[in-house]
């Protein structure tokens, strides 16, 4: 049990449904769902489009989402990816001609069709119990009424704003400049789009003049994309990948996500004692920052689109874990991977609901860096995302840039199962850190003893790209000594993540816990 002297927050209890999301707007929009009829489905795509207006930066329907559905009744959990493909005009081969040799993160070319809607009306379609024009009704009103812009929100805009060019500065900006805290944002544009979406379904957003709005305007900007690349958008049902760690499954979606990441991760770090570090020491950041750099090496060799994933068993193999665990010194940071692994082996916003009949969503939804590509459509200002910049340039790879193909995703939605019930369904928001989100917390959890809203609460570190990044929450003299340990330490700008949860008990009571590093809330009744 917490100490109530100290700041914090208890996790939250319910036990007819609940929801978790990063803003207190959204959590109580899902429940008002819940109370009124609707199911977890109807729930989670309520609060997730409404935080397109309340966090606008980090998600928005020019995007793309992936979700995890446990339907009531059942146990068997059912994948959809709502990830959008590259404009068939997209070729590898132009942009190094150009003499690019990395896919840019921003501008014209990362921009791949949104994915989100589509996934959107399909999930409502097979799985909800009210129509569309009831589930976007509450974003829809607080889009032409305006959502005073909370403190975390405006953190981000302050950082990301700079990447808005054109029409998005106009759409995303208050008269030229970044809202404060408590100001209004308004987007009009969007909830014109979500009536004709209300009205017409998909074909309100992927054809007609909300399709004709975003071509022409991608267009204008340099973008090959096509009418027939929006209208071909679809997406795919199917089946989660899971893998155990202490007894536990831990259960993702399977690529073009990275959520094999975490479980290659899991696995790695199961062939070490964790339980006997300290859960705060540097002993165990080490460890999970080596195991890190080691899965995150696989998923840059191996994950990319579902149809040219070609080594997913291989990734993810007891055999390739014990190898890759074999190669980790307790007492020594490897300065790269790629060397040591290459004969082995010759990458937002998250809603999670639970309904009185204990149906269960994970539903992950992003435009990936703060405001995307910085672009946004004329008329309606749908925010572009630059999920593009997720492919690699390199020629062969898997995941080479390619016209019609989906890049690889870092968005991915978990749940953790127990003798085959599923207990908990999660994500931890953060671009790539999230696998290793995702496995911290599941640790904190079984090897540590942390109710829900301690394991989010504690602090967090990430290596990547030859750093480990840590947050304030740890002791300076940890930073010390990962340092001797051959760590490149620094203390991060921006909290690392921000992770939404809910436990199902078995005795029928929910628990749900909410990251601080967000504006959110966990609500149940």
């Amino acid at each position: 049990m917490r100490d109530f002297q100290k700041p914090g927050r208890s996790a939250v209890y319910a036990a007819n449904g609940m929801c978790a999301t990063s803003h207190p707007l959204a959590s109580q929009v899902a429940v008002e769902i819940l109370k009124s009829g609707g199911n977890a489905v109807d729930a989670a795509i309520a609060a997730a489009i409404l935080l397109g207006v309340c966090e606008p930066q980090m998600t928005g329907i020019g995007g793309d989402c992936f979700v995890l559905v446990k339907p009531a009744g059942t146990e068997k959990v059912t994948a959809l990816n709502g990830s959008g493909r590259a404009p068939m005009g997209l070729k590898a081969a132009d942009l190094r001609a150009r003499g690019l040799s990395k896919m840019p993160v921003t501008g014209i070319e990362p921009v791949t069709v949104p994915g989100a809607m589509d996934a959107f009306c399909r999930l409502s379609e097979r799985f909800g119990k009210l129509s569309l024009a009831e589930i976007l009704a509450p974003a829809i009103r607080y889009a032409d009424e305006g959502v005073p812009v909370a403190p975390r929100v405006v953190f981000d805009w302050n950082e990301d704003g700079g990447v808005l060019k054109g029409a998005a500065r106009d759409w995303f900006m208050i008269d030229g400049k970044i809202p404060q805290v408590g100001q209004v944002f308004r987007h009009t544009g969007m909830a014109e789009v979500l009536r004709r979406v209300a009205n017409e379904g998909r074909a309100g957003f992927y054809e007609g003049e909300v399709a004709e709005d975003m071509v022409a305007s991608l267009r204008a900007l340099g973008g090959t994309h096509t009418l027939d690349d929006f209208a071909a958008t679809e997406a795919t049902w199917g089946e989660p990948v899971s893998g155990l760690y202490r007894g536990t499954e831990l259960i993702e979606h399977r690529p073009n996500g990275q959520g094999a990441t975490a479980i290659l991760l899991a696995k790695i770090l199961s062939h070490f004692d964790v339980a006997a570090l300290d859960p705060f020491g540097a002993e165990r950041l080490h460890l999970e920052a080596e195991a890190s750099k080691l899965a995150y090496d696989a998923r840059d060799r191996f994950i990319a689109d579902p149809d040219r994933t070609k080594r997913l068993d291989h990734m993810i193999a007891d055999e390739t874990a014990a190898k890759l665990a074999a190669l980790i010194d307790l007492k020594r940071a490897m300065p790269s991977p790629k060397a040591a692994t290459e004969a082995l082996h010759k990458e937002t916003v998250y809603v999670t609901v639970v309904d009185r009949d204990r149906m269960a969503v994970s539903l992950i939804y992003s435009i990936y860096h703060g405001f995307g590509a910085g672009l946004a459509s004329d008329k309606f200002g749908i925010n572009f995302q630059n999920r593009g910049s997720g492919f690699t340039l390199e020629e062969g790879h898997p995941n080479e840039a390619t016209g019609g193909q989906r890049p690889m995703h870092t968005i991915i939605p978990g749940m953790l199962a127990t003798n085959g019930r599923i207990e908990m369904p999660f994500g931890v928001m953060g671009g790539s850190y999230q696998p290793t989100g995702h496995v911290r917390l599941l640790s904190n959890l079984k090897d540590f003893g942390m109710d829900i809203q301690a394991a989010i609460d504690a602090p967090r570190g990430f290596s990547m790209d030859g750093k480990l990044s840590i947050e304030r929450g740890y002791d300076p003299k940890v930073a010390q000594r990962l340092a001797d340990l051959g760590h490149n330490v620094s203390e991060v700008v921006e909290p690392l993540g921000g992770a939404q949860a809910i436990i199902m008990g078995e005795d029928g009571v929910l628990i749900g816990g909410s990251d601080p590093r967000k504006d959110g809330c966990a609500l149940g009744y």
